[in-house]
């Protein structure tokens, strides 16, 4: 299903997206990492955010 950008909120925000550039970006920003980690966690863990936060937590 394809990102609806005028649909904002809820289920949105704990979900990462890494197809979308903006999103790559901004996530690897939050977490502090480079998009390439980023990637790695989501296939690793799944595209839920607190899922991601905790597997880069871990890994630190």
């Amino acid at each position: 299903m394809a990102d609806d950008k005028s649909k904002t909120g809820g289920q949105d925000r704990q979900r990462i997206n890494v197809h979308e550039d903006y999103e790559l970006r901004g996530w690897a920003k939050k977490f502090n990492v480079t998009p390439e980690r980023l990637k790695e966690a989501v296939q690793a863990v799944g595209t839920q955010a607190d899922d991601v936060e905790r597997h880069l937590a871990d890994k630190k």
